[in-house]
């Protein structure tokens, strides 16, 4: 979801035998020596987070749930959350029972604070609210923020810290504290239901992002990405160890000054490998938006090319699941049997060499419960976008897409996002409460003289 310009915001252990307990005190020193060794005596993470990542297993589908979503497991004793992934905004948030004045259905009870919250004189409150100042009367109150969406949800709420349980691919374990927002009013006015998750995961560039904070701890490079199958599924990941994967093609980001959004372009819409005539295209990359958005005018000649080669083919048809679709003589079972009444589209970036993100048929079309074959390349004026254009997730699936902050570049490459990277398939398990408390304690001690976070 692009985030608007309007932000001006346990578990008992019981009846564990002798045995299990030698066990667990074997883990407990086996992991102290792990990772003690990830730090240095300057009390900093030795690599730097240099090829190193966090990776996550995705559920979720462009059609018919309209989202993808991670569980990440949060606080101490650590919950799982369910939160939608969403690289157009910067702001991580839950449902928060603070107490909820307005929360939607969700997987999970509302996460429960167990510390205040964090004060307007805290360096995140600043960050979050910049380049304007935190709305506060005085620098000990706490730090409120709202964040509205393009799709006119909001989330109103108070900024907080706590635990989140991690695992690098390296095997390290850590359990730093990080801030994010205590989310106790929501607001879906839309005609579509909200998506059926605790909260946001907000993958922007903001210094409040959870990829930013992570990075200020040295545990990652500045480095986000996503696989999303076309299947459903797919994996996030965080940090650079996915970076050197053979064949991404890269292209630099075009942000302007205070742009946090993932922006790249100008680019030149090509349709069948021929200009379209629609050039110069700023494009935000957004894998909160399930589809993909163009302004009036690139629309206009989008839909048109398309119509124009279906030649009738194919019977335009009223479905509630996009605005415009095609049936044929017989319901569609899959997005392969349409794909020869269609023809690729690609985006040709201008100010790279030989950049170019193609969008065969199903990059850009679904079949509806009907067994239509729908345009998933939407009017943006029609939301309120004006001339901005987004690439939403249905171009994304089974593309790997890495946002590199570190070197202010895009890039993504063909995919089968099925097979997850080597990643601990148990984390979903959590840690158990002795060795989270003995990471907790050395990531307390590491990062107590700092003070960013």
């Amino acid at each position: 979801m692009i985030q608007s310009d309007s932000m001006g915001p346990s578990r008992l252990i019981k009846g564990r035998s002798a045995g299990s307990l030698l066990i667990e005190a074997m883990r407990f020193l086996l992991l102290s020596e792990m990772f003690l060794g990830c730090f240095s005596a300057s009390k900093q993470p030795i690599s730097n987070g240099l090829g190193h990542s966090v990776v996550f297993p995705l559920q979720g589908n462009v059609y018919p749930q309209g989202f993808y979503s991670v569980s990440l497991r949060i606080g101490n004793p650590p919950k799982p959350y369910t939160l939608d992934i969403d690289s157009g905004s910067d702001l991580t948030w839950l449902q928060c029972d603070a107490p909820c004045v307005s929360c939607t259905k969700a997987p999970h009870p509302p996460y429960k604070p167990n510390k205040g919250p964090i004060t307007c004189n805290d360096p995140m409150c600043s960050a979050l609210h910049w380049p304007s100042k935190p709305p506060c009367k005085a620098s000990h109150e706490q730090c409120d923020y709202e964040v509205s969406y393009a799709d006119h949800g909001s989330s109103f709420g108070v900024l907080v810290h706590d635990i989140f349980s991690l695992q690098l691919t390296n095997g390290t374990l850590a359990a730093p504290r990080l801030a994010f927002g205590c989310g106790y009013d929501q607001s879906y006015p839309g005609p579509n239901a909200p998506p059926f998750v605790d909260g946001v995961l907000g993958l922007g560039y903001g210094k409040s992002s959870i990829v930013t904070q992570l990075r200020s701890l040295g545990l990652i490079r500045s480095v986000v990405g996503h696989c999303l199958s076309g299947q459903g599924g797919g994996f996030l990941f965080l940090g650079d160890g996915l970076s050197t994967t053979p064949g991404i093609i890269w292209t630099p980001m075009s942000r302007k000054s205070g742009e946090n959004a993932y922006v790249l372009g100008p680019a030149d819409l090509l349709f069948n490998g021929q200009n379209s005539g629609v050039k110069g295209l700023r494009l935000v990359f957004d894998s909160g938006s399930s589809y993909t958005y163009f302004n009036a005018q690139a629309y206009k000649t989008t839909l048109s090319l398309v119509r124009k080669y279906l030649n009738g083919r194919l019977k335009e048809t009223a479905d509630e699941s996009l605005p415009v679709c095609w049936r044929g003589a017989k319901p569609f079972k899959s997005i392969f049997e349409v794909k020869n009444y269609f023809k690729p589209f690609a985006l040709s970036f201008t100010k790279a060499k030989n950049a170019q993100l193609q969008l065969p048929p199903e990059s850009y079309l679904i079949i509806s419960k009907h067994g239509n074959a729908c345009f998933g390349i939407l009017n943006g004026s029609e939301i309120g976008l004006g001339d901005s254009n987004v690439i939403g997730d249905i171009a994304f699936q089974d593309k790997m897409v890495i946002y590199d902050n570190e070197r202010q570049q895009i890039g993504w490459v063909p995919k089968d996002c099925n097979k997850l990277p080597k990643v601990d398939r148990d984390y979903n398990k959590g840690f158990s409460p002795a060795v989270l408390g003995m990471v907790v304690e050395q990531f307390s001690a590491a990062y107590a003289s700092r003070e960013d976070l």
